[in-house]
């Protein structure tokens, strides 16, 4: 995942908004060979600000 826009090393220095971040960039811009965390993708779900037709596909997949 490639990103210019953020300084990842001062998100790093908090670990969960970096995770939810990350979440973000993955389902809004492409996994870019990566995997999401599943564990994750519920732990932040309702925290996440995705595109609303992705949230439901991916609350199907997740809750179904």
């Amino acid at each position: 995942m490639k990103n210019w826009s953020t300084d990842i090393n001062v998100l790093k220095k908090d670990p969960e908004a970096y995770a939810i971040w990350k979440i973000e960039q993955q389902v809004n811009f492409g996994l870019d060979g990566e995997k999401i965390n599943e564990s994750d993708l519920r732990t932040y779900w309702d925290r996440l600000e995705i595109d609303p037709a992705r949230r439901a596909f991916l609350k199907i997949l997740l809750y179904v």
